[in-house]
């Protein structure tokens, strides 16, 4: 019994370390101060416009099919071309990002630079999908 409640107490305690851990390993990024804390908050910034990225894509999408539904046999392509376009888009950012790092390749800044660039370019990115969801004049 006595080996039970110290595998229990042991239990907790564990659970408590791993919640603190946790705790601190969320930084505020309103007022990062150290370097991990900083490429943490860039990271997390890009995962930010990732999400807004592929949320405007599916509307993009939306509208690049419906122009095709409404056009004829060899005039259909709006879609397949958003498809080419984004992967295209995809590997030029990672490269460019990628290249923007080796300023300080190896260096702890390194992760903040490319993912600080990723996000630039992904929120750039969504701006242009959305242009191209509304149409010219809108």
């Amino acid at each position: 019994m006595r080996s039970i409640l110290m595998m229990a107490a042991a239990g907790v305690m564990m659970g408590m370390a791993h919640g603190v851990a946790l705790a601190e390993d969320t930084p505020d990024c309103s007022n990062s101060v150290t370097q991990m804390d900083m490429n943490i908050c860039s990271q997390q910034d890009f995962e930010t416009a990732d999400v807004a990225l592929n949320a405007q894509y599916k509307k993009t999408r939306a509208g690049l099919q419906q122009i095709d539904a409404d056009l004829e046999g060899d005039m259909k392509g709006a879609e397949k071309a958003l498809l080419a376009g984004q992967r295209g888009w995809i590997a030029y950012r990672d490269g460019e990002c990628e290249a923007e790092g080796f300023q300080v390749r190896g260096g702890s800044m390194e992760p903040m630079l490319v993912s600080g660039c990723k996000a630039t370019m992904t929120r750039l990115r969504t701006k242009e999908l959305k242009e191209l969801a509304e149409g010219p004049g809108n």
